[in-house]
């Protein structure tokens, strides 16, 4: 028999390998963080017919005589280059720029994906929506700290949990009392500030001039003296005594009794109309989450009801040494395989890792451009071999007919 049947044969095979590979990028242009494969051709054993010889005095040395025995896939190899980004709006799409991959779990394996359409389940779970699989991170304890040198686990949006309220405890003043005042005049300020239950209480604190550079202050809460003292300022404006002052009260609300400081540090007497006015306190009210948003770094915020923030979690990152090493198990996931390293684990934007786009997708990364082109080299090398056959056959046919 000719060999060139066979290596016809193999050529045929495994440009219909190719063929099989194209197809499947061509299929997956639109799925979400799809990466194209391509193939790669190795030449199968050669038959030697003559061995090398080296060269002797006499006569000059010669190479090996070998014929090919056809071809073969030396490997299928997936592309990890960059995809487009496209922008969705939905608050749960994580879309990766630049390497790493989304770290995903059943509860007994961990997986590895591109694809970044996660979207909450019953529980508030974020889940890979292709698979069902839960997202994995850094959950936040419960004053809003997160350990990435912990233990990965499945991430939760709250929905529908509450922050407890905060007891005022300081409340910072800021704006201007009139230096040209008569004695006696009086500005007066309402602040709201909040007990420990979370109740809002209104302070009312009225600065009447006591000298040149002297303004006494007296806070009210419901009409009953709770605090005095007296502010005084240097010839320049700024404060000079009194830039601080303690009270303690009780609301009547039920609450423990309420332990402020007031800082009047940054007040200032100038010419000009006075405008002193809370610029700052430190209490709030019980609040609701309402949304929250991830950033590049993949920490998601929770943003209550009463203004107040606090970080929920982590989307962690993981990068492999050799990422074409990954065993592909479906649903846009990747498996750890022996050939691609252990998954190094950390946070987006740090050690080489991407970062994180919410509200956008990373789409497939095949250019059909390329594709096609590579259709069409695919099926001139399956015609070619597929006539380098039928050549031979009709050698063989010769062969036979001598016998005539």
């Amino acid at each position: 028999m000719l060999r060139s049947l066979f290596a016809g044969v193999s050529g045929l095979r495994n440009h219909q390998v190719r063929m099989d590979v194209i197809g499947n990028n061509i299929a997956n242009v639109n799925t979400v963080g799809f990466k194209a494969s391509r193939v790669n051709f190795a030449e199968m054993l050669s038959q030697t017919i003559r061995g090398a010889q080296a060269p002797s005095e006499a006569r000059g040395g010669t190479n090996a005589v070998q014929v090919g025995l056809g071809v073969q896939v030396g490997s299928v190899d997936t592309l990890f280059t960059q995809g487009n980004l496209q922008y969705t709006g939905n608050l749960t799409d994580l879309a990766i720029q630049g390497d790493g991959f989304l770290v995903v779990g059943d509860g007994l394996r961990q997986f590895y994906t591109r694809d970044g359409a996660i979207v909450l389940d019953s529980q508030g779970a974020l889940v890979h929506a292709s698979s069902g699989m839960r997202l994995m991170g850094w959950p936040a304890d419960a004053a809003g700290a997160v350990d990435t040198a912990g233990p990965l686990a499945p991430l939760t949006i709250p929905v529908g949990s509450q922050i407890p309220p905060r007891a005022t405890t300081l409340a910072q003043f800021g704006g201007n009392l009139n230096a040209g005042a008569a004695l006696g005049d009086r500005w007066t300020t309402t602040v709201t500030v909040f007990d420990s239950l979370g109740n809002p209480l209104e302070l009312v604190v009225e600065f009447e001039k006591a000298g040149t550079n002297a303004w006494d202050w007296t806070a009210r809460y419901e009409g009953t003296d709770v605090g005095t003292g007296v502010v005084t300022f240097l010839d320049s404006g700024v404060v000079d005594t009194g830039g601080t002052a303690s009270l303690s009260f009780d609301p009547g609300t039920g609450a423990a009794p309420l332990g402020l400081t007031l800082d009047f540090a940054a007040l200032t007497q100038y010419g000009g109309a006075s405008t002193v006015a809370l610029r700052s306190q430190d209490g709030y009210a019980t609040g609701s989450l309402e949304s929250f948003s991830i950033d590049g770094n993949g920490v998601i915020t929770g943003l209550y009801s009463n203004g107040r923030t606090q970080t929920i979690g982590q989307v962690a990152l993981v990068l492999f040494t050799n990422p074409g090493g990954l065993m592909k198990a479906g649903s846009n996931l990747y498996a750890e395989s022996s050939n691609s390293g252990p998954a190094a684990v950390g946070e987006a934007g740090t050690g080489g890792r991407g970062s994180l786009t919410a509200g956008a997708l990373e789409m497939s990364n095949v250019d059909l451009a390329q594709e096609f082109t590579n259709m069409i080299t695919a099926q001139r090398g399956f015609q070619a071999n597929a006539r380098v056959i039928t050549t031979s056959d009709e050698l063989l046919q010769e062969l036979i007919s001598l016998r005539r």
